[in-house]
């Protein structure tokens, strides 16, 4: 069983904490690999939130060519962020050769442009340079977005932290929000894009668990959005129906519970809402899910928001204190990060519970 984790902090937090988090649920881990999303970041890149970060893993081939790439459209790099590695003999890593954390100016032509044309732009230039460095096995790139840095890497948890310098806490490298997981979906083979969290148009996913509708799901996904690419793991259908429901169709977060869980039929009839829900299963019934699992997401403007299976077949646990919030597949996790809380007020979420973190730290819970 997977294990996955999420900070949501009123102050920015180093990475460390997150492999503290998933260090103590280690019984979960297979050395397939650790990844982590960091929104909403500090350090280096504070002064830089309106403008893309690229998150990239390379040979130097591929990292010429991505930055020819990007020069080509009119992307000018204002900051380079090269992590040190520490390579010590025996760390359990399938490093690559490069790690590039690059942010851009937008190209000249963008820089007024409406939001979302530059939201297009930014998603635009990630497929291509992705096509572009798979063509050679040249690298890898996990996101191209403001305020947004990813890493994965394939290896022993504890040792990618040691590769990184990630266990010793700096104001370098923080961030307000991190998702992480210390375990890849291995009904699959074990790649970089296959660990979790997935990353799309400011929307991050990551999931304890597995979607038995995978293959429907993935079917009818490759045909709404030219974005929905890869699907190296059945749960980066979570991530395409998040970002279809609430950005291309604009509904509310909660109808997104509403599409990958549906209510039963019997229970529709009842509910003054019926016509609206009946209508939604009818027309996504194909973005239902099923299966032992639980989502953690991340939406644009950093809201968190966990909700499970209709069956609550995986676990997830929520604690909290006056600076933090953190979500876990363990108690034992939220224990490592926050001994001090008050335990009777942890959250145990319901199988048709959607509950939602907000800016101000504030627990909504939304009951299907």
């Amino acid at each position: 069983m997977c294990r996955i984790g999420a900070i949501k902090s009123r102050n920015y937090v180093h990475p460390s904490l997150a492999l503290l988090l998933m260090q103590s649920q280690q019984k979960g881990h297979d050395n397939s690999g650790f990844a982590m999303v960091m929104q909403d970041l500090g350090g280096l890149f504070e002064g830089y939130k309106h403008l893309p970060t690229l998150s990239m893993a390379c040979t130097d081939e591929g990292l010429k060519l991505a930055e020819d790439i990007l020069h080509a459209a009119g992307f000018n790099r204002v900051l380079q962020w090269v992590p040190e590695t520490n390579n010590l003999p025996g760390l359990d890593i399938i490093a690559m050769p490069n790690y590039v954390f690059e942010t851009f100016q937008y190209p000249k032509n963008y820089r007024s442009a409406p939001q979302k044309e530059k939201e297009d732009l930014l998603l635009e230039m990630r497929l291509q340079l992705r096509e572009a460095l798979e063509e050679d096995d040249l690298g890898f790139v996990y996101s191209f977005w403001p305020d947004v840095i990813t890493l994965k890497e394939i290896g022993d948890p504890k040792d990618i932290g040691t590769y990184f310098n990630l266990w010793e806490p700096d104001n370098k490298f923080t961030a307000k929000v991190i998702t992480a997981q210390c375990r890849q979906n291995t009904n699959y083979d074990i790649v970089r894009y296959a660990a979790h969290p997935f990353f799309l148009q400011g929307y991050t996913a990551l999931a304890n668990g597995e979607n038995t509708f995978y293959q429907k799901n993935k079917e009818f996904q490759a045909k709404l959005h030219h974005g929905y690419i890869g699907f190296e793991s059945d749960s980066q259908c979570f991530l395409y129906t998040m970002h279809y429901v609430h950005r291309v169709l604009g509904w509310p977060l909660n109808y997104y519970k509403h599409v990958i869980t549906p209510l039963p039929f019997e229970e529709l009839s009842s509910r003054p809402d019926s016509d609206v829900l009946l209508a939604i299963r009818q027309s996504l019934a194909h973005l239902e899910i099923n299966g032992p699992n639980t989502i953690i997401g991340v939406m644009p403007d950093s809201t968190l928001f966990t909700c499970c299976d209709a069956k609550k077949l995986r676990p997830i646990v929520i604690g909290r204190s006056e600076e933090m919030v953190v979500f876990s597949s363990e108690v034992c996790g939220i224990n490592e990060l926050l001994p001090d809380r008050n335990w009777e007020d942890d959250i145990y979420p319901h199988e048709r519970e959607m509950i939602t973190i907000d800016a101000d730290l504030e627990v909504q819970r939304w009951r299907q």
